[in-house]
C-alpha cells in the first residue's frame, strides 16, 4: 500500500520545469476548508519555489467538490496553462460520497478530454478525517505539493509542438 511510507510528496525538483512564465488557476473547494486550505496552501508554495509569479496565480472558490468541474470549466476560459482542482470529499453513512467522488472524477476526465488547458486532480476522497489530515500536511506529505509539480510538468508537455 502506497500509504505505507511516511511522505509521498518528495519530488524531483530536476523533472520540474521553471515556472517564471506560467500561469496557474486553482479552484478551491470551500467544503472541508481545514483540508483543502492546506492542500492549496502546499499547491501556492510549491508554485512559488518553482518561479510561478504570485501574480500568475488566481485561486477561484467553489461551494463543494461537486462545483469543481464547473469553476474548472470557468477557469480554462481564461486560458490559463493549468488548472488544479482542490477538494476533500470524506466518507459519511450514506451513498453520497460514491456519487460526488464519480461525478468530481469523471469531469475532471471530461474537460482534459475536451480542453488543451490541463486539469489536475487533487480531490481527497477518504473514508476518515484523520486520513484527509495526513494527506494535507500530515504524515503522508501535502498532495497540494503534488498537485502543483504535476501542474507544471503538463504545462511543458502542453507547449510540445
Amino acid at each position: 500500500m502506497a500509504t505505507a511510507l511516511s511522505n509521498l510528496s518528495a519530488y524531483n525538483s530536476d523533472v520540474v520545469p521553471d515556472g517564471t512564465t506560467f500561469t496557474v488557476h486553482l479552484v478551491v473547494s470551500q467544503w472541508n476548508d481545514t483540508i483543502t486550505s492546506s492542500l492549496q496552501e502546499g499547491a501556492v508554495t510549491t508554485l512559488l519555489k518553482n518561479k510561478v509569479q504570485e501574480s500568475n496565480i488566481k485561486v477561484w472558490n467553489v461551494p463543494g467538490s461537486f462545483e469543481l468541474i464547473y469553476g474548472a470549466k470557468k477557469a480554462q476560459s481564461y486560458n490559463p496553462d493549468a488548472v488544479i482542482v482542490i477538494g476533500s470529499v470524506i466518507q459519511g453513512q450514506t451513498k453520497h460520497f460514491d456519487f460526488v467522488c464519480e461525478a468530481v472524477s469523471q469531469g475532471i476526465k471530461d474537460l482534459n478530454i475536451h480542453s488543451e488547458v490541463p486539469v489536475i486532480f487533487c480531490v481527497l476522497t477518504d473514508n476518515t478525517l484523520e486520513q484527509a489530515q495526513d494527506r494535507s500536511g500530515g504524515k503522508h506529505g501535502n498532495k497540494g505539493i503534488e498537485a502543483a509539480a504535476a501542474a507544471l510538468q503538463m504545462i511543458e508537455l502542453r507547449q510540445v509542438p
